[in-house]
């Protein structure tokens, strides 16, 4: 049975299956424990392709992702989900990072000011975000990632985007990292089985060498073991989408990676040799706040 307190973790993150595939082992569990977990998701992942056969009750792409995303928040037992509106952004370089309603083209200081009034409204102690290269150089984990550090700083600020609302100062700031030492063993092994590391994924879009040379430091690992069973019911709603890999090569090195979620701690700063296995190590929260 989990016990409710007044502990709040906040992901903002840019896509439909972001808050499953990347972190959804982390964010089951604290909601598992009684946290209130929230997703601020930037888009609906409208570029892209997907089986016809999936779009049969839906209007558009956007619509049957964003329907997946709820599917898998009742999952892993989010507390609430806010979409901005944003259009998906599609991978560098190609012509959709123009397109007038992209994440990415939108002005920093604007999906900032929306991300603070958010914050302010759910008072999170805890936010995840993704890394300063998005992980993988998508240009909306990197777009969302600059806005959520702003607003992470401005929330507790009056002089930053005034409104009605109270300050709230969230305490700790995570990036979801890659482990690096998995992905270097990915490239040395996909040759032998005769996959290119520099173009990998359904699309063959996602250069995983560069993604080595690009290593932030791991100051938490969060063990979800104990709600694997929640994230796989997760995975399995994101059914237009490739998800982590369960068979051949790959699937194995996944499993030996055992059921983990990495980060780094943006906020405190910490240094390279820093550890912890809760985010909320260090949290003072208010016991009056409900």
């Amino acid at each position: 049975m989990k016990q409710q307190d007044n502990r709040r973790l906040l992901a903002v993150l840019a896509h439909p299956d972001d808050e499953t595939f990347g972190m959804g082992g982390t964010l089951a569990l604290y909601a598992h424990r009684g946290v209130e977990v929230s997703l601020i998701c930037a888009t609906r992942g409208e570029v892209g392709s997907v089986s016809p056969d999936l779009l049969q009750n839906f209007n558009d792409i956007g619509a049957l992702r964003e329907e997946e995303l709820r599917c898998a928040a009742s999952c892993l037992g989010l507390t609430d989900v806010h979409m901005l509106g944003y259009r998906d952004s599609g991978m560098p370089g190609s012509p959709d990072n123009q397109h007038p309603k992209a994440l990415a083209a939108a002005p920093v200081d604007k999906v900032a000011s929306r991300v603070t009034n958010l914050i302010r409204q759910i008072r999170p102690q805890v936010v995840i975000t993704s890394d300063p290269v998005g992980g993988y150089n998508h240009p909306d984990h990197i777009a969302i990632h600059r806005a959520t550090l702003k607003a992470f700083h401005a929330s507790g600020d009056a002089s930053c985007y005034p409104n009605d609302l109270p300050l709230f100062q969230p305490q700790k700031l995570y990036y979801s990292v890659f482990p690096h030492g998995f992905i270097r063993l990915v490239v040395l092994l996909l040759p032998l089985f005769g996959q290119d590391p520099r173009h990998y994924g359904r699309n063959a879009d996602i250069d995983l060498v560069k993604i080595t040379s690009q290593s932030y430091p791991i100051h938490a690992r969060i063990d979800y073991r104990p709600v694997a069973e929640a994230k796989r019911k997760a995975v399995a709603c994101h059914r237009s989408q490739t998800g982590p890999p369960t068979k051949g090569i790959m699937g194995w090195i996944a499993r030996m990676a055992r059921a983990q979620d990495t980060f780094m701690r943006a906020y405190p700063p910490a240094s390279k040799r820093f550890r912890e296995k809760d985010l909320f190590d260090g949290i003072t929260t208010d016991p009056s706040e409900t």
